[in-house]
């Protein structure tokens, strides 16, 4: 399967270079960022085990099972644009972090929620 806007490799684990991302998420994907007209940089796709361990990842995370990706957002216009399209092409599972978006298509976990990263004081 092709996407206009992503090549699956930018999806891969960065320690060990498996890729389990599933097509009907990059699909979505590709729909989301037709629609925001602005770049997905994608700084965290599908992970290892391992990988996920390292950077912290919770033990059920949806990138384990290539269902999720994490989007560099550089100002707060272009995290509009992205959150904006993620909801019309029907995400329900969104995180916002300072400067990135997670989103997953992990209909195991709880729907129609958003969270942050933001550490509480």
């Amino acid at each position: 399967m092709s996407y206009k806007y992503f090549k699956k490799e930018e999806f891969a684990c960065p320690c060990c270079g498996r890729n389990e991302i599933k097509d009907e998420f990059l699909a979505k994907l590709d729909e989301a960022r037709e629609i925001a007209g602005v770049p997905f940089v994608i700084t965290s796709g599908y992970r290892c085990s391992k990988h996920n361990k390292e950077v912290g990842g919770s033990p059920t995370s949806s990138h384990l099972k290539g269902l999720a990706a994490d989007i560099k957002t550089n100002s707060s216009k272009q995290r509009y644009k992205i959150l904006n399209a993620l909801l019309k092409v029907g995400f329900k599972r969104i995180g916002i972090g300072q400067n990135f978006i997670h989103v997953d298509l992990d209909t195991e976990k709880v729907q129609e929620v958003a969270w942050d990263y933001y550490k509480k004081h």
